[in-house]
């Protein structure tokens, strides 16, 4: 595995991502790199279908950018192993040299949600990541007020209101609040939440984490009873759960 970027840059009004790249061509991993980058996104590449079969099992990735012909796994075996291996499988975009109709047609019904044909322009490419990226994160990701059951989040503001009753929170604390309500009922790997939350990977902030998701699980009383709760994934990571009147 090649872990090629965890670099993240801030962008104005836009909702952070983590991308997997998979190609044995380093020249692409890095120029598709840049554009993820460059919309404000962090990326993983990997060099073999293998690699990133495995990364996929201990992490968590919103997008996954894949070619058709690796090493290890081809592109067509890891749409068809994620099926049923992968749980809240990504979206994936098939990135190819292939252009035959027939191709695009089994790589589609293989699961693969866009088709890309090498070469395009990068604008072109930035687009298609975004149209699929801004559909699977769902509307209420982007508005700068969202509700989820009883609780209302403002993201210009960083406020969370439960009920009648504004909870005071830290900058970090809202960052990771905000991150598990936008992510519900999806499991999120310690990774993922380090490099969204804190713009580290690093392995001594695992303590950091830890205390944060404990100050927010009793702040806003997420238990049962509110509608939601903070589940632990041993060995993985934490997941927000919707149980009963939750959003």
């Amino acid at each position: 595995m090649q872990f090629l970027n965890c670099k993240r840059q801030k962008t104005a009004g836009r909702v952070e991502m983590r991308v997997a790249i998979a190609d044995d061509d380093s020249d692409i991993i890095d120029f598709l790199g840049k554009i993820v980058e460059g919309q404000g996104y962090v990326y993983a590449g990997y060099a073999d279908g293998t690699s990133l079969s495995n990364a996929l099992l201990r992490d968590t990735f919103d997008l996954v950018i894949l070619d058709w012909n690796m090493p290890g796994k081809n592109g067509m075996q890891i749409l068809e192993w994620m099926e049923s291996a992968v749980e809240d499988r990504p979206p994936v975009i098939m990135m190819t040299s292939r252009t035959a109709k027939q191709d695009i047609s089994d790589a589609l019904n293989a699961g693969a949600d866009d088709y890309i044909t090498k070469p395009e322009d990068k604008n072109v490419i930035a687009a298609r990541i975004n149209a699929l990226l801004r559909r699977n994160s769902g509307a209420s990701a982007m508005e700068t007020v969202a509700e989820y059951g009883d609780y209302l989040l403002n993201r210009i503001e960083q406020t969370v209101r439960h009920g009648d009753k504004e909870i005071a929170l830290t900058a970090k604390e809202f960052e990771l609040t905000d991150l598990m309500f936008r992510n519900r009922d999806r499991t999120l790997s310690r990774r993922y939440i380090m490099e969204t939350v804190w713009r580290t990977n690093a392995h001594l902030a695992t303590r950091t984490l830890d205390m944060h998701v404990s100050r927010i699980r009793s702040k806003l009383a997420l238990k049962p009873e509110n509608g939601f709760r903070i589940f632990t994934v041993f060995g993985y990571g934490y997941r927000l759960e919707t149980l009963g009147n939750g959003g």
